[in-house]
């Protein structure tokens, strides 16, 4: 969104009052009142709570419009300047025009209403809040390449496809801005790739490239995109290059330069991750996220669904006999047989269809699930009280589908001893909750 392309139309320009920040990154607010009563809602981004602006429509559907702020007439005093020149023609960040300690009580405002508004639960326990540093905070990147009319790396523009060059990315870890400048002042023509992701190791010494490459790419051609890279970035371990497919198969590696995975380094253990492979992006949480799941967690068996890389197996495996951990990626799944002890007995499969089979004689002490942003759904959920385990814990990336699947785990005699909301995602929307049920 850039202010010249947005010239204001008189019919259509208005007064919005902001009434509050929902999940998504927008405020609300309403349109005037008309014959058919109170005005439909209104969505807005970069604004805040309390805030008067004067807006233009910019869609407007049956049930709801979106709107665009051309001037903030009244401000909140909890606005701040952006720490980013490119916050608001990106679209990677929401919030940086308000403080830090805001961010976080609007996130956690915002999870409560979803859980009150979804599964009509009020969280009457204390949610525990665990902040992040700010800035630099990402141990993984994922950028668009342009190769004309100049090489260029950047990210799209807010709610488009158009390509928007950048030199760096402040929520992005120092290593990774590095490789950033790198890249564009090296002069090369990758030009047969699209996407270049980038991810650094706990220390923020090392890198692990990935490259996305068009669909006819040959091995020869793609390996030497790869050496390419290598060669620009001294710190960096490994490029391994995909062949970009038609949907839905996914990405396929086709050749790499150097290793394929890197080495991280937690409190509990130091995890192989592949390309290719899920690992949590927060480097400075990681270990409190991990500690939240598992701490003083014991048993005979515990069972871990959608378990990645391990990062919640492995710890585990201190304290219960038998840990099964249940993951349907291919990588992810190989990286987590590596990284687990003998305690450990890894499954490929999804959720579901582990579910759909699981053994009758399966009683476990513990279940932990960290589905991706679409949940659990009501298949799973009715398999996960099929087990009636005492203990579950939950943790979300998406506070609207938690409290969707919440509502079916509570129906089913499951109560919330503890919520934890992690700051995961500073500067945008995004935030992760765990829930720690028993029954």
């Amino acid at each position: 969104m850039t202010r010249a392309a947005s010239s204001i139309d008189n019919q259509n320009s208005l007064q919005l009052t902001i009434e509050k920040l929902v999940y998504g990154g927008d405020g609300l607010s309403r349109l005037p009142a008309d014959e058919h009563g109170r005005g439909k809602a209104a969505f807005l981004p970069f604004v805040l709570a309390g805030e008067l602006v004067e807006a233009t429509l910019v869609e407007e559907k049956p049930g709801f419009a979106r709107a665009r702020a051309e001037k903030i007439l009244q401000t909140s005093r909890e606005r701040i300047k952006p720490g980013c020149p490119h916050f608001q023609l990106c679209g990677g960040c929401h919030y940086q025009h308000t403080g830090y300690q805001h961010q976080l009580e609007i996130k956690a405002a915002i999870l409560k209403e979803n859980l009150r508004r979804i599964a009509k639960l009020e969280l009457e326990i204390e949610l525990f809040i665990h902040p992040s540093a700010p800035w630099n905070y990402r141990n993984r990147t994922r950028l668009k390449i342009r190769t004309q009319p100049e090489f260029a790396i950047g990210y799209y523009q807010y709610n488009s496809h158009e390509f928007l060059p950048i030199e760096q990315c402040p929520i992005s870890s120092p290593l990774i801005n590095q490789a950033i400048q790198s890249l564009r002042q090296s002069g090369t023509k990758i030009t047969d790739a699209d996407e270049i992701e980038l991810f650094a190791n706990a220390d923020d010494s090392q890198l692990l490239a990935e490259l996305y490459c068009l669909p006819n790419i040959s091995e020869v051609t793609a390996r030497k995109v790869a050496e390419e890279v290598q060669q620009i970035l001294p710190q960096c371990r490994g490029t391994v290059a995909f062949r970009r497919p038609a949907p839905p198969t996914g990405p396929k590696a086709v050749a790499s330069a150097g290793v394929a995975d890197l080495q991280y380094k937690t409190d509990y253990a130091t995890y192989r991750v592949s390309a290719g492979a899920f690992f949590q992006v927060n480097r400075h949480l990681i270990n409190e996220l991990a500690k939240v799941v598992t701490a003083e967690s014991t048993g005979q068996t515990a069972l871990d669904l959608y378990a990645g890389a391990g990062l919640f197996a492995v710890p585990l495996a201190r304290g219960f006999a038998q840990v099964i951990a249940v993951e349907s990626s291919q990588t992810s799944q190989s990286d987590l047989a590596y990284n687990s002890p003998a305690n450990v007995k890894t499954v490929r499969a999804t959720v579901e269809e582990y579910l759909k089979n699981v053994p009758a004689k399966l009683s476990p002490d513990l279940v932990v699930v960290d589905p991706p942003r679409s949940g659990l759904g009501e298949s799973v959920v009715r398999g996960l009280t099929a087990l009636r385990a005492p203990r579950l814990t939950y943790i979300s990336c998406d506070p609207a589908t938690l409290a969707r699947d919440l509502g079916g785990l509570l129906k089913a005699g499951y109560r919330i001893e503890q919520a934890h909301m992690l700051d995961l995602f500073p500067q945008t929307f995004h935030l992760e909750t765990i829930i720690l049920l028993a029954r």
